[in-house]
């Protein structure tokens, strides 16, 4: 799985993310952010979604779940999440942060689940 060092670009709240070309369908990466944050990038059927690479229910990494369609298992424990609103879907309370991902140019850009532009 592809592993990406990013930047903010300057003065805004975007966290580099690659080039919309590198992450074909099914394709998935991680992105790391200043401060330690990991995120993980997925291209489903052509849509970008981008969450916190982080198990809400134990912290395990989520890189590796299955994802089938729009949800995402993780693979220590099974729990499965809505990539399009973060929802467990056997327990909604429990929620994975999600960031909006924007293209630009040919290029992906996160925003933080916080950031106000």
């Amino acid at each position: 799985m592809p592993v990406l060092q990013t930047n903010l670009l300057s003065d805004s709240p975007l966290l580099a993310a690659g080039a919309v070309q590198d992450l074909p369908p099914g394709g998935r990466k991680l992105v790391f952010a200043p401060g330690g944050e990991t995120i993980l990038l997925l291209n489903v059927e052509g849509e970008f979604y981008a969450m916190e690479n982080s198990c809400p229910h134990a912290g395990a990494s989520l890189a590796s779940g299955a994802c089938d369609a729009h949800v995402l298992t993780c693979p220590a424990h099974g729990l499965k999440f809505n990539i399009k609103n973060g929802q467990c879907t056997a327990s909604p309370q429990m929620m994975i942060p999600l960031y909006e991902v924007l293209e630009r140019e040919g290029r992906l850009w996160l925003k933080r689940p916080d950031t106000v532009m």
